[in-house]
């Protein structure tokens, strides 16, 4: 990544990705299927599979992490 991109704070970056996205017309539904995913199986591996120590550093009911990763069929996920 060069300076420019990691001085931008995560709106911006994000900002870059979506109008990518919308570019190229992906599905919002399937953006969210997909930014969900990665983004619980990026806490997964930070937090070594622990859904209560995630479920709380992510905000969420350990119940509500165990469902997404249900819905989502994350298969990476560990102990799942």
């Amino acid at each position: 990544m060069d300076k420019k991109y990691d001085q931008m704070n995560i709106h911006q970056k994000m900002e870059l990705l979506i109008s990518d996205m919308v570019d190229k017309e992906v599905r919002f539904r399937d953006a969210l299927k997909e930014f969900q995913k990665i983004y619980l199986e990026i806490s997964a591996k930070k937090y070594e599979g622990k859904k209560t120590k995630m479920a709380k550093a992510l905000g969420v009911h350990r119940n509500t992490l165990h469902n997404l990763v249900k819905k989502l069929k994350i298969k990476r996920f560990p102990g799942s």
